[in-house]
């Protein structure tokens, strides 16, 4: 009620206007991709540059015997401060055990202070739950910020990797960007095969390529809001063969958020576990920037406006990954909601 009466400049319907979606949270960068992709090797290049300084890494590892995270750390330490002011542990168990205890640890002084996290996922690990984890867990989701997902794909194994392993579609399928890796040992014409399969999985994710790890720095740090190549217009929808669909719906119009917000909790509540992913930009009526909407299967983060547009465009963007649910469904549901909230007024 005070804000009201005495409203900020800087306050808006959704709290204060942020300038990025995370706001004074602790991004995460988390690094996926099938065994032997590179993941490792791309992060070591990574700690060596300027974004990676001050970076705390999490090996998340399957099995007694860890080996990624001796390559990374060098020792086998629990927690070992590497060069370039970042440091590393692994885990195989509670990933928010070890993160809660990296920041008690950081407030205790007892590991160096860090701005990032980075956690690279075991070669068979399904990224949703890492992000389901910070969707709902209260005091991660308040510390931490899942920034941007990046997938490497092997361009010499990729396409029978694909073929076979559901993990490792689904590690295309959830990404924000994905990275191919080993070119110069595959060959143009087996690389450019393995680029359109996964153009055709993920339509929207920018593909880089990288041989040996070597990469820009900030395709592992930058990524606000909707993910890469989320363009303007209907894409048609994506069908893949586990019922894993891809799509994006925009609307150049205005939106009204309370429509919009009881549209998607009808859709969580009925086939929450089916979202895999909802992410993207919105222009709601009555807000000065875009609102930022992140879903991961039944739970929704808070929304966030930012302070201003990051382009030109001001058309809604939303990415949909979902399982067994068509855009024309969701579409349809959207459409009959706002019918019904423009009805009643």
């Amino acid at each position: 009620m005070l804000r009201d009466l005495f409203p900020s400049r800087d306050a808006g319907r959704f709290g204060r206007r942020l300038k990025r979606a995370r706001g004074a949270k602790l991004p995460v960068t988390i690094v996926s991709g099938f065994l032997g992709a590179g993941k490792t090797t791309l992060v070591r290049r990574f700690l060596a540059t300027a974004e990676g300084e001050g970076t705390a890494v999490v090996i998340n590892e399957f099995g007694s015997v860890g080996i990624d995270d001796a390559l990374v750390r060098g020792s086998t330490d629990q927690v070992t401060l590497l060069g370039n002011g970042c440091l590393c542990c692994n885990t195989r168990s509670d990933l928010q055990v070890t993160l809660r205890n990296l920041v008690a640890e950081r407030e205790h002084g007892t590991v160096p202070q860090f701005k990032r996290i980075l956690i690279e996922t075991s070669g068979l690990a399904d990224p949703g739950p890492i992000l389901q984890t910070f969707a709902t867990d209260r005091a991660l989701g308040a510390e931490f910020h899942v920034e941007v997902v990046v997938t490497m794909v092997d361009a010499v194994n990729g396409l029978d990797t694909l073929e076979q392993s559901s993990e490792a579609r689904k590690q295309v399928i959830l990404a924000d960007r994905l990275v191919v890796s080993k070119t110069d040992l595959a060959g143009g014409s087996a690389t450019e095969r393995l680029i359109a399969r996964l153009r055709e999985l993920h339509p929207r994710a920018a593909v880089h390529t990288a041989v040996d790890g070597n990469l820009d720095p900030r395709c592992l740090v930058e990524a606000d809001g909707a993910p890469d190549a989320t363009r303007a217009g209907f894409v048609a929808e994506a069908e893949h063969s586990d019922g894993i669909a891809s799509f994006v719906l925009t609307d150049a119009a205005p939106l009204q958020w309370d429509a919009f917000a009881r549209a998607m909790e009808t859709l969580i509540a009925l086939r929450g576990p089916d979202l895999l992913r909802v992410k993207g930009f919105l222009n709601v009526a009555g807000c000065r920037g875009p609102v930022v909407v992140h879903v991961v299967q039944h739970l929704a983060h808070p929304p966030v406006e930012l302070a201003a547009w990051p382009d030109k465009d001001r058309a809604s963007r939303l990415v949909f990954i979902t399982r067994h649910i068509g855009e024309s469904q969701v579409r349809n549901l959207l459409a009959a909601v706002r019918a019904l909230s423009t009805d009643s007024n």
